[in-house]
């Protein structure tokens, strides 16, 4: 039976304490105030032109995350772990990533096997021995966690490269705050509006010394056909800088200088929503359009910051996953705060034997892959589906990782029948600059709508909630 994060594992009787207040608002809630609230939502995310795209999809430009209007609530206490453990986990992550690209000791100290990365797809040669400005890899983290008991937090996997979903924890709070202001009178809830004033000043501080005292930011985008492009522009807004593409930037004298009206403008911080391999023709993919020829140049030479920097994808990568705890260790000297859901890595032999004789009871996931494609999960398979990826992990078995179907917990969630229990996960975002690592109070809480789903993923049918984190 799954955690619910309302009632505990109490019953539906039972209201843990920092739920009561909403407990009782609900209970005392006009009937249909709820689906009201939640046509209203729809309304003014369609008005504001909140969407993502699924590859694919004729309509894709038209597809709206579905909002749940039940928030989710972490309690101050609860809260204080996940940032420690947070902060523990991203300050490693950084550190490795350090390390691999320099003095590799974690790889000599036999910590994780050297051909898991230097073979890695994500792995760039490049930049061996070289270190980013003020020496911060992962600017911007996004770390997933589920939720399976009263104690019982996991991270299911990391997002070093270019995370996405913070537009919508910032924009679920403003609707929130709009449609339901006497429901935050109720609670001490803690602001998730600053992350834009928090992500500028790291990015600024992250600059590279021949900036000087007002360095000049801007975030690059694939451009309007991107998935996420709404973020994109979103973000640019609320940090004041320019939205640019790879044709509006260019490289002269080992300098990245932007396209304007009033003539070239110096760029010393660019918040990337491009991938490695896109980012500049010369150095990578030589057919994108989407990059800026010599950008790499001017990179290596310490003259601009890349947020994340070149090379991070390593980090996500999910059988690099499975050697954390160890990697934290390593780095840290501590043992890790926030535990890894156990995993087999399948590239072992009594690895693949035990998942092959249990797959119909598990998940199992491509090391490279994201957004809930490429996975199998087991009890809601059907046999011909389970065949199918056996002979998969027969023919790579290098290419999966297995973790058990653990139940993620549950919250109150707006159904088409009324209130229902719904599982949840969580992405809280985390900063890295000199001055050192915070993390967001709330993330964005995915929700499988569909009953009795485990997949959250916007582009497998999931929505989202507000997060409120409580504060003492």
């Amino acid at each position: 039976m799954a955690f619910d994060e309302m009632a505990g594992v109490g019953g539906p009787d039972r209201v843990r304490e920092s739920y009561r207040a909403l407990a009782q608002w609900l209970e005392e809630a006009p009937a249909d105030l709820l689906a009201a609230r939640s046509r209203q939502a729809e309304l003014f995310f369609r008005r504001m032109g909140i969407t993502f795209a699924v590859y694919g999809e004729a309509d894709a430009a038209e597809r709206l995350i579905p909002f749940d209007v039940v928030p989710r609530i972490i309690s101050s206490s609860e809260w204080l772990e996940l940032e420690a453990g947070l902060v523990q986990r991203v300050t490693a992550l950084n550190l490795f990533l350090k390390d691999i690209y320099g003095p590799q000791e974690c790889l000599k100290a036999g910590i994780i096997p050297p051909e898991l990365v230097l073979t890695n797809p994500h792995y760039r040669p490049e930049m061996a021995g070289k270190r980013p400005p003020r020496d911060v890899w992962v600017h911007i983290a996004g770390v997933d966690l589920i939720r399976t008991g009263e104690d019982g937090f996991y991270v299911l996997e990391d997002n070093a490269r270019t995370p996405s979903g913070v537009s919508y924890m910032l924009e679920n709070r403003e609707m929130m705050m709009r449609l339901f202001p006497d429901l935050f009178s109720e609670y001490p809830v803690r602001p998730v509006e600053t992350y834009t004033d928090m992500l500028l000043a790291s990015l600024k501080a992250s600059a590279p010394e021949s900036a000087g005292s007002e360095p000049n930011v801007v975030v690059l985008t694939p451009g309007p056909f991107n998935s996420a492009y709404y973020e994109h522009s979103f973000l640019a807004d609320k940090l004041g800088v320019e939205l640019v593409e790879g044709s509006d930037l260019y490289v002269d004298d080992g300098r990245v200088l932007m396209r304007t009206t009033e003539g070239p403008q110096r760029v010393d911080v660019i918040y990337r929503r491009v991938d490695d391999d896109y980012l500049d023709p010369l150095a990578f993919n030589p057919d994108s359009a989407l990059g800026v020829p010599g950008l790499m140049t001017a990179y290596a030479a310490g003259r601009v910051t890349l947020a994340n920097a070149v090379g991070t994808g390593v980090a996500d990568d999910k059988a690099v996953y499975t050697y954390m705890p160890e990697i934290i260790r390593f780095f840290t000297g501590e043992d890790p705060i926030l535990h890894n859901v156990p995993t087999w890595r399948c590239r072992e032999p009594d690895a693949l034997k035990e998942v092959l004789a249990r797959l119909p009871e598990l998940v199992v996931k491509e090391v490279g892959g994201s957004g809930g494609y490429g996975m199998l999960v087991g009890p809601a398979a059907t046999k011909a589906e389970v065949e199918q990826f056996r002979a998969k992990l027969q023919a790579d078995p290098a290419a999966f990782i297995a973790q058990p179907t653990l139940q993620l917990s549950t919250a109150p969630t707006l159904s088409g029948d009324g209130l229902a229990s719904r599982h949840v996960d969580l992405r809280p975002f985390v900063l890295t600059g000199p001055q050192g690592v915070e993390v967001a109070p709330g993330g964005l809480t995915r929700v499988a709508l569909k009953e009795g789903s485990l997949v959250v993923n916007s582009s497998q049918g999931g929505g989202t909630k507000d997060t409120w984190v409580l504060d003492a």
